[in-house]
């Protein structure tokens, strides 16, 4: 799949100067505040520079160049080492010929940002939304009207993100991810071959939402198109696009809702029993993260879990047993089922 994409690509380039303007109209797609003036960072100049040598980008690659940018590697190899040197408080970051100091600013930034760099995927999506014409990918090109100014345009002809596209598709926007399908592809077979199992879990639907991809910075929603570089960028999972790539090859269960999937494994026994040997500041700790996991308001119904299993950790052996074996009872999954006390 990956193959298809990036072959296919190249002769887009030029069709894509003629794109059409258009207004993604997801609800979280930006802060809905527009700046009083565009901040014009690094990677913004470096994201226009490309445009203009290339033509427009897809919505992917936009979500690759910022998340993925060499200025967060090097700042991520530079705490790699500081941590295997034993995280001496004496730390100097000395750069040699720092011209203006961005590069440096650049990886300060990470460190302050390194929870979020360290968790992020890096997992990118593609944009597709249904027209009069067919399904025409979103990209992302320079406002003619402002120079230092990003904005969304729809392709003017098929891109490989199409492909992706379920032929009874009823959502007028869709977010693909090839890069998720190709993973789950792979987990699938090593489960099939080799055995074991693989516990996902993510903010995500069941193949029912349209838009969600959003900007966060300091904790607060962010126009994905505004200063990038300097907040994180996400969209939520679609469980059932991973659902059909894993078809054929092993079991699926999910998604569930956390709330559901911790409660069946017990957390309220278990927060009951932490409860009891602790004193009054701990157990305030302890509901309060409760809360923060159980809550549908807060983690409760945002995150989702979803399970992959050889199809005989469901139905039973699929080969035949010798005389001295027992006829194997099929347990429950933890977690997708009410837990049972023996």
């Amino acid at each position: 799949m990956s193959v298809l994409a990036r072959g296919c690509l190249g002769p887009l380039c030029a069709a894509a100067r003629a794109v059409i303007p258009c207004l993604w109209r997801g609800k979280y797609f930006s802060s809905g505040r527009e700046p009083a003036e565009t901040q014009v960072t690094p990677m913004l100049r470096h994201l226009i520079y490309k445009i203009k040598a290339t033509g427009p980008i897809t919505v992917a690659e936009y979500m690759k160049e910022v998340l993925t940018n060499p200025a967060k590697l090097l700042g991520i190899w530079f705490i790699s080492e500081w941590m295997a040197t034993g995280k001496n408080a004496a730390f100097q970051l000395v750069e040699l010929g720092p011209g203006r100091g961005t590069l440096a600013g650049d990886i300060l930034r990470v460190f302050s940002q390194l929870g979020s760099v360290l968790k992020n995927c890096d997992i990118s999506i593609h944009l597709v939304e249904k027209t009069p014409q067919g399904w025409r990918e979103v990209f992302i090109d320079i406002d003619p009207q402002v120079s230092d100014k990003l904005r969304f345009v729809l392709a003017p002809c098929v891109t490989p993100a199409e492909v992706f596209i379920q032929r009874d598709e009823m959502r007028d926007h869709v977010e693909v991810c090839p890069e998720a399908g190709i993973i789950i592809q792979e987990l699938s077979q090593r489960i099939a071959l080799t055995g074991g199992a693989a516990l996902i879990a993510d903010y995500g639907h069941d193949g029912t939402k349209t838009d969600t991809f959003r900007g966060f910075c300091g904790h607060k929603l962010h126009d994905v198109l505004t200063a990038p570089g300097t907040a994180d960028l996400t969209a939520d999972v679609d469980f059932s696009y991973l659902r059909r790539m894993s078809e054929g090859q092993v079991a699926s269960l999910g998604p569930i809702k956390q709330q559901m999937f911790l409660k069946n494994m017990g957390i309220d026994v278990r927060l009951k029993v932490l409860l009891d040997k602790s004193d009054e500041p701990a157990r305030q700790q302890l509901l309060q993260g409760y809360d923060m996991l159980m809550n549908p308001k807060k983690m409760g119904e945002r995150f989702n879990f979803f399970a992959l299993l050889p199809h005989q950790r469901l139905h039973g052996r699929s080969h035949p047993m010798n005389a001295c074996q027992s006829k194997p009872s099929v347990s429950p999954v933890a977690g997708f089922g009410e837990l049972a006390w023996r």
